[in-house]
C-alpha cells in the first residue's frame, strides 16, 4: 500500500515538474516571435522611410528645361550665361529662341511655349503687360545699350557721322524692320530728330533683325548700317564711326520678364534673379552692357 502511495506520488511529482517545463517551453517561443515580429516592422519601417527619402532627392533632382525668348542682340552674350547658369544651377538646362523682339512678342501672343522673355525694348514687353501675359511681380528693365553707325572694315567710304547717311557717301544703308526690330525704332528716331528721316529712309535696306543688319555691313552689301553697341562689339569685320548723339532717342532699355503659362515658375524666377547678380553682370559688360 505504502509502496502504491510512493509510486502515485512519484509520478505526481513528475508531472508537475513536465508541465513546468512545458510552460517554460512556450513562453521562451512565446518571447522569441514577439521579438522577431518586432524586429521585422522595425526593418520594413526604415525601408519604408529610406524609399520615401531616395524619392523626394529624385524628385528635387529632376532635370528641368527652361525655354528662354531672347532678342537677337543678345546672342553671344546669353550663350556664355547659359554655361556660367550650370555652374550656378547643374539641374536647369536653358534653352533659347533668339530673333527680333516685335517677332518673339507675336509667338508669345500666340502661344508659343516660352518661360522666360528678354526684349530689345520695352515696347515688346509693354504689348505682352497690357495682354497680362507676364508673370505678375516678375517684369524687371534689365539692360541698357547703346546705338551706333557702322562700315565696314577700312571705311572706305569715310564716312563719320549719322548725318553722314543723308548725303552722297551712302548709297544704301542697313537698318532695322522699323515695325518690329527695336533696333529699327531707334534709328528711326534718330534719323527723325536729325531732319534727315526721308533722304535716309529712300535709300534703307530692311532686315528682320538686328544681327541681319550687321551681316549685310561685314559682307559690304551696304555702305553702313546702325546697330547696338553690344553687336558692333561681337565683329572683327566692321568699325563704329559714331554713336547716336544724345538726346536723339529713348534710351535703350532691355527689359525681361517671367511669362504667365511657364510650368516651372520657380526655376524661371530664380534665372531670372540670376541675370541681376553681380557674376552675370561681369559677364554682360563684357559684352558691352550696361547692368541697370
Amino acid at each position: 500500500m505504502r509502496r502504491n502511495i510512493k509510486f502515485l506520488g512519484a509520478v505526481s511529482i513528475l508531472m508537475i515538474v513536465l508541465m513546468m517545463a512545458l510552460t517554460a517551453c512556450s513562453g521562451g517561443t512565446a518571447t522569441t516571435a514577439a521579438t522577431t515580429t518586432a524586429a521585422a516592422a522595425t526593418t520594413t519601417a526604415a525601408a519604408a522611410e529610406t524609399t520615401a527619402e531616395t524619392t523626394v532627392a529624385t524628385e528635387a533632382a529632376e532635370p528641368v528645361e527652361l525655354l528662354v525668348s531672347a532678342a537677337a542682340s543678345l546672342t553671344d552674350v546669353m550663350a556664355e550665361l547659359a554655361e556660367d547658369y550650370k555652374d550656378v544651377n547643374p539641374d536647369i538646362t536653358i534653352t533659347y529662341t533668339f530673333g527680333s523682339s516685335g517677332a518673339l512678342q507675336n509667338q508669345i501672343e500666340e502661344g508659343a511655349p516660352a518661360d522666360v522673355f528678354l526684349s530689345a525694348g520695352k515696347k515688346q514687353m509693354n504689348a505682352l503687360s497690357e495682354k497680362d501675359i507676364p508673370l505678375e511681380g516678375t517684369e524687371k528693365d534689365l539692360l541698357e545699350n547703346k546705338i551706333v553707325l557702322i562700315v565696314p572694315k577700312g571705311n572706305a567710304k569715310g564716312i563719320t557721322s549719322f548725318e553722314d547717311v543723308a548725303t552722297d557717301l551712302v548709297s544704301m544703308v542697313a537698318l532695322g524692320e522699323p515695325t518690329g526690330v527695336p533696333v529699327g525704332q531707334y534709328s528711326a528716331q534718330i534719323f527723325t530728330n536729325l531732319g534727315i528721316i526721308d533722304e535716309v529712309t529712300a535709300k534703307a535696306n530692311y532686315g528682320s533683325d538686328v544681327r541681319q543688319v550687321l551681316t549685310w555691313v561685314e559682307n559690304g552689301e551696304v555702305d553702313c548700317g546702325v546697330v547696338y553697341m553690344t553687336d558692333a562689339m561681337t565683329s572683327e569685320l566692321v568699325d563704329v564711326v559714331a554713336i547716336a548723339p544724345e538726346g536723339s532717342t529713348d534710351k535703350i532699355i532691355y527689359p525681361a520678364a517671367v511669362i504667365g503659362t511657364t510650368e516651372y515658375p520657380d526655376q524661371a524666377k530664380a534665372f531670372l534673379d540670376y541675370l541681376s547678380t553681380d557674376r552675370a553682370a561681369a559677364i554682360f559688360e563684357k559684352y558691352g552692357f550696361s547692368v541697370l
